[in-house]
């Protein structure tokens, strides 16, 4: 199993699981030349993705998906509730309405040897989810948890187990509080249907961290209320004081970048 980041941040994600006979885009909010590039990076075409994955319906997660699927024609899954707003909601122009798909909550299914799992989260959208991924044998997962204002016992046990994540860590509260934003949306961030703070992920990670996970990238972080250092030493800082046994430095932590592809991890 591999995952690369294509792109995550607030203005726009695009995440790549790849398996051996599987390829799964999560989101597609950058263009489609971007995407494009970074599935050419992988040495992957996009004639060869088996399905798009889509979390929401917020333009950083959807903005490149119409001109995509007017040139690659591939199927796409989402909850009921995410299809409507894309297709109905003037959002992504004109595409072709079989190819999407809905999908439940709680519902996993399967493409090749790929079991694909999504699991509800708290953000101000349609009916939004996180995704998990796990190899159909059980040897490799993998999941996407982004756009999430809280997280509970259930969030927790859709992510433990894993080799990689790529999970939010969207903004310094300090920044957030001092920045340029109007009030209203520093409460919408801040609130439970909003996004996880860089102390906020450090929580969630030491509720998921085990001896075995290859991979954690920090992601969707917000370009005016973060910064990538900061986001970093702020979940090293939260992993080694809180109450697991392990030190942030244990692990390979790195933040994913809204303007560059990551090279693909091997897990």
């Amino acid at each position: 199993m591999k995952l690369g980041s294509i792109a995550s941040g607030s203005s726009g994600n695009c995440t790549f699981i790849g398996t051996e006979k599987a390829c799964i885009l999560v989101d597609v909010g950058i263009a489609k030349k971007r995407v494009e590039a970074g599935l050419k990076a992988y040495d992957v075409s996009p004639d060869e993705i088996d399905g798009i994955f889509l979390t929401h319906e917020h333009s950083d997660h959807i903005n490149g998906l119409g001109v995509f699927l007017r040139a690659h024609e591939t199927p796409v899954y989402a909850t009921q509730e995410t299809i409507d707003q894309v297709l109905f909601g003037g959002k992504i122009g004109k595409v072709d309405e079989s190819l999407f798909h809905p999908i439940l909550p709680d519902h996993p299914m399967v493409i090749k040897d790929l079991k694909i799992d999504a699991f509800s989260i708290s953000h101000d959208a349609a009916n939004p989810v996180a995704y998990r991924f796990d190899l159909c044998d059980g040897s490799k997962s993998c999941a996407v948890a982004t756009d999430m204002g809280c997280f509970n016992d259930y969030t927790i046990t859709h992510l433990k187990k894993l080799d990689g994540i790529l999970l939010e860590a969207n903004h310094d509260v300090n920044m957030l509080q001092v920045g340029p934003y109007p009030y209203s949306l520093k409460q919408r961030i801040l609130g439970d249907r909003g996004h996880l703070s860089n102390e906020s992920s450090g929580r969630l990670l030491n509720e998921i961290l085990h001896d075995q996970i290859k991979k954690v990238y920090l992601g969707h972080l917000s370009e005016h209320n973060n910064m990538d250092e900061l986001a970093f030493e702020t979940v090293k800082y939260e992993i080694t004081s809180g109450d697991s046994p392990y030190k942030g430095s244990d692990f390979d932590i790195e933040v994913a970048r809204r303007d560059q592809t990551l090279a693909l991890v091997n897990l």
